[in-house]
């Protein structure tokens, strides 16, 4: 549920109605995919049912009414644990690896600590890697380890730099 998370974690500076959520994600996250309204108000109906959201507030006005949505204390739990998970490493994890550290740095957690975490899971999969590697039977199971080796080391040089970021942010505005 990761846009429902990140819609959490904007929540968690405050109530918004969807336009803002819409708009502060595509604000925080300009490479990804824009969201359409429909997913967001589709999340926002999922995370009322579960509990995680509340309506604020419901204004009628001259055009539709608009609803403010708050995080309730169900769902900074949920939000928590989310960021609290690490992601398998696995073909695809960037995705959700970026939006997990682009929302801890929004709710000002701490990040450096997410990415030390997420670096040491990332490093144990490696292991177990190259050790399968080493006893690879024939080509095509080293071709289909070095893919996945290869990924791994690119994720874990990007987890480096996202590191160093976050540092050298913090300190500029210290």
């Amino acid at each position: 549920m990761a846009i429902g998370h990140v819609l959490l974690g904007i929540l968690e500076r405050g109530p918004a109605h969807g336009y803002d959520l819409k708009r502060s994600h595509d604000q925080h996250f300009p490479s990804a995919r824009p969201l359409a309204f429909g997913q967001v108000y589709a999340a926002l109906a999922k995370l009322t049912a579960d509990g995680l959201v509340e309506v604020a507030e419901t204004q009628q006005g001259g055009g539709p009414e608009r609803t403010t949505y708050a995080i309730t204390a169900a769902g900074v739990d949920s939000l928590e644990s989310w960021l609290g998970t690490t992601e398998s490493a696995g073909p695809y994890p960037a995705d959700e690896l970026v939006r997990k550290t682009v929302t801890s740095l929004l709710r000002g957690a701490d990040t450096v600590a997410f990415l030390q975490d997420q670096r040491a899971t990332h490093l144990a999969v490696m292991r177990d890697l190259l050790a399968q590697q080493a006893s690879a039977q024939n080509a095509a199971a080293a071709i289909a380890i070095d893919h996945t080796i290869s990924h791994l080391d690119a994720d874990l040089r990007w987890l480096e730099t996202a590191a160093e970021r976050v540092a050298a942010d913090r300190t500029a505005t210290a």
